[in-house]
């Protein structure tokens, strides 16, 4: 706490100053800051959680499996989960390690924070409020809304969100390529131009826009046919609708992730987007229809529990 600070806290101790107005109800901006802080901390501490799905989504494997029985007594391989992985970076770049790629997702977090107030300003002044409760038009008019925003955020950010994962990257390789966030400016704009910072921003919009549409509209029929009014709990049954259908959503929602962040290190120059690990794709839906034939659409989904059926081990 700084000393002006503490100055201030024995003033309000001792009551208002004389002739000041005292005014408790936080500034935009204050909230700004508050949501920006909490989303920076929220970031740094899910980061290593990200950076090793975004390693087993790029399909290194740098552990070997091993075999194990499910409850059933099937015999399959499981690979390694976040725990091991998380060990196997510390061990090969020590703790620093794991936060690899965090600054440009930071800057991310930031810029999605103004861009997101900004923007939901002028629709709230444009558009007022005027539907029913609980109607099916109040529902799509809100969503309409939602995705505007969350267009326009992605569009702002997804730059960083391309400096973050091709630094990252980077680990399966053990390039240098991308370094700080200016450098990574200067190469991206050098080698790919514009378009670069735009890479695999396609599926990322779509999957964002489809999560939108079906969590807010299923939830809307949950909670207005099928749950009963006379249940004494129904609003707290509510309350959690979307929460629910927002995880359910997000599992069939996911290829369009793990497919834009394929695109972003597609033939960039990295071993993660070049053969042998990964064929070079002509678009996104290249990329799509090779996962899909592969079985692998849902590649880097779960952290925990990873396996590979056995269809036989020798003894």
């Amino acid at each position: 706490m700084t000393s002006r600070a503490l100055m201030e806290s024995t003033e309000n101790l001792h009551g208002p100053a004389v002739g000041v107005a005292q005014d408790a109800t936080p500034t935009t901006v204050d909230v700004d800051t508050a949501v920006f802080l909490l989303g920076a901390g929220v970031t740094t501490l899910t980061h290593p959680l990200l950076y090793v799905k975004l390693l087993i989504q790029v399909g290194h494997e740098p552990l070997p499996p091993t075999v194990g029985t499910t409850m059933f007594g099937r015999r399959v391989l499981y690979l390694p989960g976040f725990l091991s992985y998380a060990q196997h970076i510390v061990k090969v770049d020590g703790k620093r390690g794991l936060l690899r790629g965090l600054s440009p997702r930071i800057v991310s977090s930031a810029i999605s924070t103004v861009v997101r107030s900004k923007v939901k300003q002028q629709i709230d002044v444009l558009f007022k409020n005027g539907d029913q409760q609980n109607s099916l038009r109040k529902v799509v008019k809100e969503t309409s809304h939602e995705m505007i925003i969350q267009c326009l955020s992605r569009v702002a950010t997804h730059p960083f969100h391309v400096m973050s994962v091709r630094c990252m990257a980077q680990f399966v390789g053990r390039e240098v390529k991308y370094g700080g966030m200016l450098s990574c400016m200067v190469k991206i704009f050098k080698e790919e131009g514009v378009a670069g910072f735009y890479v695999g921003l396609i599926p990322h919009v779509l999957g964002e826009v489809l999560f939108l549409w079906c969590c807010n509209l299923l939830a809307h029929f949950i909670n207005t046919y099928a749950v009963d009014e006379s249940f004494s709990q129904a609003s707290a049954v509510r309350s959690y609708t979307k929460f629910v259908m927002g995880i359910a959503v997000s599992v069939l929602t996911y290829p369009f992730m793990l497919v834009a962040d394929l695109m972003v290190v597609n033939n960039c120059g990295l071993a993660a987007g070049l053969p042998p690990l990964s064929p070079v794709f002509s678009s996104w839906l290249h990329c799509w229809n090779h996962l899909s034939n592969k079985g692998h659409l849902f590649r880097g989904s779960s952290f925990f529990f990873r396996r590979v059926p056995l269809t036989s081990i020798e003894d």
